[in-house]
């Protein structure tokens, strides 16, 4: 399966992947994560990064 980049456009090929899966783009290092578009064919976003809690 051959899914695009948002950041960069490249080809990211994965044999089988699920939704909510974390992915790297090869080509710019991007974390994106898989999810279903409203077809239900995947498509990756960028995974939203969550900073350090210490609680304050």
């Amino acid at each position: 399966m051959k899914l695009k980049c948002p950041e960069c456009d490249g080809d990211i090929e994965v044999k089988e992947v699920i939704e909510g899966e974390i992915i790297s783009c090869k080509d710019c290092g991007a974390e994106l994560e898989a999810s279903k578009d409203k077809n239900g064919n995947f498509e990756l976003k960028v995974a939203e990064s969550e900073g350090e809690d210490w609680g304050e």
